[in-house]
């Protein structure tokens, strides 16, 4: 570790130890960039995610924290059941793993100092600074660049304009983009994304940013800055909702589970012994699938389900029959019979369930603290390398 074990609190150091259940096809990801240094300044979730990113594919990361504040704000946000004394939270950890955590003052010449010995010798640089705050500490892309020729400085920011200093939760880039005006219940109020998809597919859009750039660097030997914002990730990310928009003027409403474009698709139905069972039958043999299973091939005969667009049309009158049949046997046996017939279902489970499951278990990266407390979390490079 060398000098930095100076600027490393003790009840903070975490040290990585790799989850035994790490599928056995990815064992070259570890050492994709074990040559790459990485210095993160960022907090929250966005630029946490892309640091971690490349600590999982073998990269040293250091990330600065700000010691004025006890470091970055999501460790402080805690469930009601957590330690309200310990120096982490379980949403801290999420996108935490594998990185070296140094406390810093950046006001203070000493302080800033380190952090410029770090950012000299790093291949990425990591960032959400604000654009005035990152040029009065002097860490912006041109001040590191300049001492850096190398560096890929990479940087995240809220909205489109990146000198456009206001707040950006991801709640707020839901609402503004248009998420929240289509997720919910038909005449009621919108509800959020059980998780900050926006920071997310943020983190995914730098991801990718950075890989480009590193391929660049291995041509010209130059680095480069790149940024995105969450405003453009979530504009990206509108898909053929932004499509139905754009070609056809037709503008999503909440509709619950439902889809726009398909029917029975993400509609939901009650078994016998209460369980609720999920169609996506996303396709015309898929549903000729479900008819025979449920032995009801005269809907195929029906002229307002013989096409997706009619199933979409008179999408109310399908679930009403579909709600019959589904209502005289339990879930676990109509489960057997949709996969038996290759037809797109699904019962609805909590993460107790999920995490349950190998598959599951195989994603779980883990780091036990000094005090032996085991931290886990998700694997957020899921990706697969086979010689």
């Amino acid at each position: 570790m060398g000098f930095e074990n100076d600027y490393l609190s003790k009840d903070m150091k975490i040290y990585s130890k790799r989850s035994c259940y790490i599928a056995p096809l990815c064992y070259m990801k570890d050492t994709l960039f074990s040559e790459l240094k990485v210095v993160e300044f960022a907090s929250v979730l966005a630029g946490p995610a892309v640091g971690m990113f490349f600590a999982e594919l073998g990269a040293k990361v250091i990330k600065i924290e700000n010691k004025t504040t006890k470091g970055d704000i999501t460790r402080g946000w805690k469930l009601p059941n957590e330690d309200p004394a310990s120096a982490i939270s379980a949403y801290f950890c999420s996108v935490n793993w594998g990185k070296q955590h140094i406390f810093l003052d950046l006001r203070e010449p000493t302080d800033k100092a380190l952090a410029l010995q770090y950012t000299d010798t790093a291949d990425i640089v990591i960032t959400n600074f604000k654009p005035s705050s990152a040029r009065r500490l002097g860490l912006d892309a041109d001040t590191l660049r300049a001492r850096n020729s190398k560096l890929i400085y990479a940087h995240i920011s809220g909205w489109a304009n990146s000198e456009d200093e206001r707040p950006a939760f991801d709640v707020v880039l839901q609402a503004e983009t248009g998420f929240l005006s289509m997720t919910g219940e038909p005449s009621r109020s919108p509800v959020k994304m059980p998780v900050a998809l926006i920071d997310l597919l943020a983190a995914h859009q730098l991801k990718e940013a950075i890989l480009a750039a590193l391929w660049r660097r291995e041509r010209t030997g130059r680095g480069c800055e790149v940024s995105v914002s969450l405003w453009e990730s979530a504009i990206a990310s509108l898909a053929n909702q932004a499509t139905n928009w754009l070609m056809v003027k037709h503008l999503p409403q909440r509709m619950g589970m439902q889809h726009p474009n398909i029917a029975p698709y993400g509609d939901l139905y009650t078994c016998a012994d209460g369980q609720q069972l999920l169609l996506a039958v996303g396709t015309e043999q898929q549903f000729e699938n479900l008819c025979r299973c449920l032995s009801v091939p005269q809907l195929l005969k029906n002229p307002i389900f013989q096409t997706n667009a009619a199933r979409v049309k008179h999408r109310h009158v399908l679930n009403e029959l579909l709600q019959a049949i589904f209502s005289q046997r339990n879930l676990c046996d109509w489960l057997d019979v949709l996969h038996a017939h290759n037809v797109p279902c699904a019962q609805i489970r909590n993460l107790a369930a999920v995490f349950e499951s190998p598959e599951a278990k195989a994603l779980l990266l883990e780091e036990t603290l000094p005090d032996g407390t085991l931290t886990q979390r998700v694997s957020t490079a899921v990706f697969r390398l086979r010689e």
